[in-house]
């Protein structure tokens, strides 16, 4: 059975959410987080991002629960065999426990085919956007983060990337325990330019 889409159909409060959403940190974050329910609502809203070829260039990686400590352990491992300070060992082996759910995107951009590599690696960035939106949407708060651990090539290869993909970004999600601040926004005027 197919899905009924409706096409033109007014949403002036899409744009009041769009207008309102804003990034909040991942260390002043806590429960709750979204239930199953809610976050499959978030995924897929990602994966309605736009995908020229319909090719799906990303997936997901969940981490919650248990996942997030098993997580922190890698962080710490990769960091002892670096010799790295033991306040920063424990400090990155907490970092995925600031929130209740950490959602990883990975870009599996394809070369070689007719859709350009940078268009499918846009596509996962339109996908992190559409997670945010979705977790706003949802009163959840969050926040993309790549950070060192994205690019790093041993905690790469234990959460299981594919030679090729890359971390397009991790998604912090969850309530905010502190009052949001708006931050500054770009003077249009600048940026917008009619041709």
């Amino acid at each position: 059975m197919s899905e009924k889409i409706h096409f033109n159909h007014p949403a002036p409060d899409a744009v009041d959410l769009l207008l309102s959403r804003r990034s909040g940190s991942a260390k002043a974050m806590g429960k709750p987080g979204p239930s199953a329910k809610q976050l499959d609502q978030i995924l897929r809203a990602g994966a309605r991002a736009p995908d020229h070829g319909k090719l799906f260039p990303w997936r997901f990686i969940v981490f919650e629960g248990k996942a997030r400590n098993r997580f922190g352990d890698i962080l710490a491992e990769v960091l002892e065999a670096e010799d790295e300070r033991p306040k920063q060992i424990e400090d990155e082996r907490e970092r995925f426990l600031r929130a209740p759910v950490v959602v990883g995107v990975v870009s599996s951009a394809r070369e070689q085919i007719k859709i350009p590599v940078w268009e499918q690696e846009l596509s996962a960035g339109a996908v992190c956007q559409n997670i945010l939106i979705a977790a706003h949407a949802l009163g959840f708060v969050a926040n993309w983060l790549t950070e060192w651990y994205a690019y790093h090539p041993v905690v790469k290869e234990k959460i299981g990337l594919k030679p090729g993909e890359r971390v397009a970004g991790f998604i912090y999600i969850g309530t905010s325990t502190v009052q949001l601040e708006e931050r500054p926004r770009p003077d249009m005027e600048k940026i917008v330019r009619y041709f």
